[in-house]
């Protein structure tokens, strides 16, 4: 059994938590920790010594799977006393030091705006032998100036701003992330430009609202001119974003993605609801006209898009007539999968004390017709691609059944899952490598593509990326993930600069 300290960082919620949990893993393994399950399972302890529960609060019964998991983890605190235990994330926020009320054992507990102070209130309550509950109101430093442990050897998450200036009725999310603040631009591109050097092939920027990003020094085009400026980096295969808000969604954020190359044709668009009335009511700035007539432009400049979505089914005073407002949306958007949700009452929100609560079993009928009309979509969709080559950015664990199919999986450019037979005696793909496939069939949720087995296309293309997966796999650690790298530089409004004819995220002029 080993003497190293272990630690496990369990995430819920969005991409912004999993990025988040990145840096806390990479603060602990600075402290001296090491990843439980980065130890040979003869080594590993029952518990890890430290074990952080990274939380949301906008899923449903996001209070009862935090403290269902704290409650089974006490007899382990009961046996070890040693044993530590951290809650942090959005719950952490919004809750306090209720959760220390509510489960005792708990060490620590720390919100969104701190989650640097991690490894010293796990020693300050070691040394105190009490709780320590830490939430700071606004944020202390923004994330990327953190040590991080990056999950992937080959991806990468990379916060362009952090808080919501938005004020939707159903969403807690403000309250808890604070208003937006944006990095500078160029700090952002060196952010980019040191994680391609270490392998980094693919980068997802991320925001609660990615495209108001320069609201805050005063740059509206500033997301468009970002993106142009990631087609600038040498060896940046594919970018991706999310979330935009229909809202804020111009067209030169359009014109960046249709002509720069390594932007993907996969836009995230959260509608939310079809109906006006709904729209209004949860304080979404936008109509279901304008959402569709942005798809339209999306189309028209990048015909192959994938577009996905969010919906809120039953939120309060929906009627059958606004739930069909939405079912029409979708049928004309064309979504290529979407994330459904049934409303479900968050305190502290001004939806949680609206009239007209819509009854659970009308809401649960009302989503089982929006999930079949969606995967008819998606399907159709599809289907439509058979025939088609592909090309996929392979991963080590998309596929659950790929041992026994005998496939590889990856994801397309616009993002679809993609699973793929190799044929025998042909190269065989490392996880950030590129393969071009045929899609044989489409299928509701994923494509399949086996044409090479019968001679179609079949194309590898190896990249930096899968170099850096190929080099974990032998490193002494055994934890194939990337070594801890430093953080970057911070937020706020960029200085000026003393070059005046040139655009703020140094995009050369067209």
């Amino acid at each position: 059994m080993t003497t190293q300290k272990t630690y496990d960082v369990r995430t819920h919620g969005c991409q912004m938590n999993v990025h988040d949990s990145e840096r806390l893993a990479g603060l602990l393994e600075t402290a001296g920790y090491v990843d439980v399950t980065s130890l040979p399972a003869g080594d590993r302890p029952e518990v890890a010594d430290v074990v952080v529960f990274n939380t949301c609060a906008v899923r449903e019964n996001a209070d009862n799977k935090l403290y269902g998991n704290l409650g089974q983890l006490r007899p382990a605190k009961l046996r070890n006393p040693d044993m530590q235990i951290a809650v942090g994330g959005c719950m952490a926020q919004k809750d306090r030091g209720l959760i220390v009320e509510r489960a005792p054992w708990v060490d620590v507990v720390f919100g969104t705006h701190n989650i640097g102070s991690l490894p010293a209130l796990l020693d300050r309550a070691r040394h105190n032998k009490r709780a320590e509950v830490e939430i700071k109101e606004s944020l202390e430093v923004f994330p990327s100036t953190l040590p991080t442990r990056r999950d992937s050897a080959y991806s990468g998450w990379v916060s362009i701003s952090v808080g919501c200036n938005n004020t939707c009725t159903f969403c807690i999310v403000p309250s808890l992330r604070g208003k937006e603040q944006d990095r500078r631009p160029g700090e952002i591109l060196a952010e980019i430009e040191a994680l391609v050097a270490q392998g980094v092939v693919e980068i997802t920027l991320l925001g609660q609202n990615v495209n108001t990003y320069g609201v805050e020094f005063g740059d509206r085009l500033a997301f468009g001119k970002l993106l142009r400026s990631c087609g600038e980096v040498e060896g940046l295969e594919r970018v991706r974003f999310t979330s935009p808000h229909p809202a804020a969604f111009t067209e030169d954020v359009i014109l960046a993605m249709a002509e720069t190359p390594n932007v993907m044709p996969s836009l995230h668009m959260p509608l939310q609801s079809g109906s006006d009335r709904v729209l209004k009511s949860m304080r979404r700035s936008y109509r279901s006209a304008k959402f569709l007539r942005i798809l339209d432009q999306v189309r028209e400049h990048i015909p192959d898009a994938a577009i996905t979505t969010d919906i809120i089914v039953g939120f309060p005073g929906e009627t059958e007539e606004d739930f069909q407002g939405t079912l029409d949306v979708v049928r004309e958007a064309r979504f290529s999968s979407a994330f459904t949700f049934q409303y479900s009452i968050r305190p502290g929100t001004p939806a949680a004390t609206m009239d007209d609560q819509v009854p659970k079993e009308v809401v649960q009928e009302r989503f089982d017709r929006l999930i079949a009309l969606q995967e008819e979509v998606s399907w159709s969709e599809n289907r439509r691609l058979e025939g088609r080559e592909v090309e996929v950015l392979v991963a080590p664990s998309e596929g659950r059944k790929d041992a026994e199919t005998r496939r590889m999986s990856g994801r397309a450019r616009d993002n679809r899952l993609v699973h793929f037979a190799v044929p025998e005696g042909a190269e065989v793909p490392r996880p950030g490598d590129l393969v071009t496939v045929g899609v044989t069939y489409g299928a509701p949720h994923h494509l399949v593509a086996d044409s090479a087995l019968e001679g179609g296309p079949y194309a590898v293309r190896r990249s930096t990326g899968g170099d850096a997966w190929a080099a974990l796999q032998d490193a002494p650690s055994g934890s194939g993930k990337p070594a801890v790298s430093l953080g970057m530089p911070s937020i706020g409004a960029p200085a000026p600069s003393t070059r005046s004819a040139e655009p703020a995220c140094h995009v050369p002029a067209p």
